[in-house]
């Protein structure tokens, strides 16, 4: 099913479909909606999606939950090819490391 097809239907992933003239005349109202439902509302632009709106606190935990998932993507691809050592090994380099710092501070 397409996108235009979704969003004739409004089943978009559960989210509010606007005009892109609702974006202008009804700003407080939309700005409104997506803080309180916590979910984005998509702005069509004739009858096509073309933006969402999120509000502030959902788009920071969005961009901090897709660093995490990039961050644990990461360290499974280091397991999946073996580079990884053993915990104490890497305790071991940053004990090292800050002791050598406070040395080079005194």
């Amino acid at each position: 099913m397409t996108m235009k097809m979704k969003l004739e239907r409004g089943d978009a992933m559960g989210e509010a479909i606007r005009p892109s003239a609702d974006l202008r005349n009804h700003y407080n109202e939309i700005s409104k909606q997506c803080r309180d439902s916590r979910e984005a509302v998509i702005i069509t632009v004739k009858g096509r999606g073309d933006t969402a709106v999120l509000g502030l606190q959902d788009y920071y935990q969005m961009k901090s939950e897709l660093e995490l998932l990039r961050t644990l993507a990461d360290a499974e691809d280091d397991v999946r090819n073996k580079r990884v050592a053993p915990i104490q090994n890497s305790f071991d380099d940053l004990r090292a490391s800050l002791l050598e710092r406070k040395e080079d501070e005194i």
